[in-house]
């Protein structure tokens, strides 16, 4: 068989693979699958520098499949070539990826082919994917990170970072802002490394694109500063190779590749071609479909004889030979550069370098206090000086967040600069977030800001760093209604309680300045799990912790601050983030009253479940049933603390446009109302 017959054979086999576990699952999308066959073979068995038997080797190529519908594209490829599976801890397991069994039960459970790219769930998966746009905004993190990474680690002759990045993208993803926000960075960046191929098939789930989408993507792309290239044939690998060869050899912007394509291309039968992308095509258009192919009409998942050996001798041989080479050279890089070559060990296995917590700030008590912003701004150049490859930025607010790294040396990241740890995202939430999602996934540790109410904008992106277990970190200032004059609009009510609601996630609400001390020094540990800092706008005094509990009880997620006199109170005030010193001030006139009370600061919910029952029983004795918790977001979810017969002091409307302490006096957030709610609490649960 020639090498051209081998070449339709492997690419039809992805075809039929992708068809079969379509109908078996009476579920999925098989066209996309059928018309992108050729890219994907031409990308895996031509181009990719990518090991099967190690898909975690730091220089390999990443491949994103941003249109995640057609995940059988990848489940189809990680199969034929092998590709070997690794572990939470990043060893080597030596197992199928994706066996052929998996590729049987498509879309059922246990399956490692699932509907959709998950990355922590199939190995050889580079980012989850699904929500259209998060793909191709999350490749330009990958794109940037590696440029960070080849700027500090790469010497003269060792080039252990020059890895590329390519994303395949379907209209959906150019139609999602999110991918405008993502290209426009990329363009202003200069992001070389960085290919997106667009399958231009003018089909949508609900038909024609000329529905709703005729812009001129190219002029778009142009305009950005990308640029851009067209095969206008989809079946044609060798002008797709040249296409691909063109993007490796421009320097100084990201690639566009358009694609011209028809969906569910192979059957001329069919001509309903939106259902042939949503929807199982039918046994006998599975028929007509594999006879076009001149595949046999009945049999299902065939991998005709020699379509893996033609994997191994592509990219098996190549990826392995690549691998090899790069492996030689990173040993000669360890024994002239043996400090730079830990850091990257680290870096890859989620690790912190020895002493990445020194120096952090100790803050006095002082009754005016530290904004939680304030506080934060100062651990985060700590961090960044203690841990080289701990990066960040803010969309725009880098001065108003304090999350702009100001010691020596710290620089921007431009496209003349790209060692800067200053990363300058522009007004673009939604790209930022996947970005850093790219970063981490690129085993930096990075972190995003933005205003708190902001946290709409990129919570697409943090879903998806929790589904993909990734370190991430996320600086959200002006929590609640601080900034009280800009009004509604910029007072966060219903994001504690919507983000507390998701799965997998840390929500950190400290206090004081040294709560936020040690809500850093807990998370920065996460090697699995992200985390939203949430940080006070107006300072926030700081605790006399020879008198109150230490703040090192942020690790428990809360900890008693204040108690009664005998330690056992007769209520209990629970608060979070600004609203502990409030707690704190009633716990006061409370106790000058006679009514023992306990304070417990909660800065994260989800800590706190973690805990085993007995110590959170400590913190929040059954038997005292009388609590009051104090927040200035919504009420929602505080009954579980507080119970049947505590009260919760909260937000039931949006805010409003004044002064802080109008606000706070408007909406009970007073000492006096505290103290009035608490006393009427004890006295009811007293009967």
């Amino acid at each position: 068989m020639t090498d051209a017959e081998l070449d339709q054979l492997s690419i039809n086999t992805i075809r039929t693979l992708s068809i079969d576990a379509v109908e078996a699952a009476n579920s999925g999308h098989p066209g996309t699958p059928m018309a992108l066959a050729p890219l994907v073979y031409t990308l895996w068995n031509r181009v990719m520098r990518f090991d099967p038997k190690d898909p975690i080797w730091p220089n390999r190529d990443r491949f994103v499949l941003s249109n995640g519908h057609a995940s059988m594209l990848l489940w189809s490829v990680l199969h034929l070539t092998g590709t070997t599976s690794v572990d939470a801890e990043y060893e080597r397991l030596g197992t199928p990826a994706v066996t052929l069994d998996d590729i049987k039960h498509f879309r059922q459970f246990g399956s490692k082919a699932p509907g959709h790219p998950e990355y922590h769930l199939v190995s050889g998966v580079e980012t989850t994917t699904g929500p259209l746009g998060q793909g191709i905004a999350t490749s330009v993190g990958m794109a940037m990170a590696q440029k960070w990474l080849a700027q500090r680690y790469n010497q003269d002759g060792f080039a252990i970072f020059d890895y590329d990045i390519y994303a395949v993208c379907g209209d959906g993803c150019l139609m999602e802002g999110v991918g405008s926000e993502a290209a426009s960075l990329a363009g202003h960046l200069g992001l070389d490394n960085l290919c997106w191929i667009y399958d231009n098939n003018h089909i949508t789930i609900e038909g024609s694109t000329t529905l709703a989408f005729t812009e001129d993507v190219a002029t778009r792309f142009l305009a950005y500063g990308w640029n851009l290239l067209r095969v206008g044939d989809a079946n044609d690998l060798e002008r797709i190779g040249d296409a691909i060869e063109v993007f490796r050899k421009t320097k100084g912007r990201p690639t566009l590749i358009i694609l011209d394509s028809h969906i569910g291309w192979g059957s001329p039968h069919k001509q309903d071609t939106a259902a042939a992308h949503g929807e199982p095509l039918g046994d006998e258009e599975v028929k007509l479909t594999k006879r076009a192919y001149g595949w046999p009409e009945d049999a299902k998942f065939l991998v005709p004889e020699g379509v893996y050996q033609h994997f191994q001798d592509g990219i098996g041989k190549r990826g392995a030979a690549a691998h090899a080479a790069w492996t030689e050279t990173f040993g000669a890089y360890r024994a002239k550069y043996p400090a730079l070559a830990t850091e990257i060990d680290q870096a890859q296995r989620r690790e912190l370098p020895v002493g990445w917590d020194q120096n952090l700030p100790v803050f006095p008590p002082d009754a005016k206090g530290v904004a939680g912003r304030d506080a934060s701004g100062q651990v985060l150049n700590v961090l960044a000086q203690n841990i080289p490859w701990f990066i960040g930025g803010s969309a725009d607010l880098g001065s108003s967040n304090k999350t702009t790294l100001k010691y020596k040396g710290a620089g921007d990241f431009q496209s003349v600069s790209f060692g800067g740890k200053n990363m300058h995202y522009g007004i673009r939430e939604h790209a930022m977030a996947a970005a850093v999602n790219g970063m981490a996934l690129s085993k930096l540790r990075p972190f995003g800001a933005t205003f708190f109410i902001f946290s709409d904008y990129a919570r697409p992106a943090i879903r998806l760093s929790a589904l993909m277990e990734l370190p991430t970190l996320m600086v959200f200032t002006h929590d609640a209604m601080g900034d009280g004059e800009d009004g509604p609009s910029h007072q966060p009510i219903e994001q504690l309680a919507s983000l507390r609601a998701m799965p997998g996630i840390t929500v950190m609400r400290p206090g004081d300045a040294n709560e936020v001390v040690e809500a850093y020094r807990v998370v920065l540990q996460y090697k699995h799990r992200p985390t939203l800092m949430v940080l006070s706008r107006q300072p926030l005094p700081t605790f006399d912790r020879s008198k109150l509990g230490a703040a090192a009880g942020v690790a428990r997620g809360a900890y008693v601050l204040a108690d009664a006199a005998d330690g056992k109170p007769e209520l209990i005030l629970i608060a979070s983030g600004s609203e502990v010193s409030l707690a704190l001030d009633a716990h006061d006139r409370l106790s000058a009253q006679g009514l023992a009370s306990r304070v417990v600061s909660m800065p994260s919910w989800d800590l706190f479940e973690q805990q085993a029952q007995d110590y959170r029983d400590s913190v929040l004795p059954p038997a005292v049933t009388a609590r009051v918790a104090v927040e200035q977001a919504s009420k929602f979810g505080w009954e579980r603390y507080v119970g049947s017969a505590g009260h919760v002091i909260g937000m039931e409307t949006f805010g409003a446009s004044a002064p802080l302490k109008e606000l706070q006096l408007q909406f009970g957030f007073t000492v006096d109302n505290v103290v009035k709610v608490a006393r009427e609490v004890h006295a009811a649960t007293r009967g």
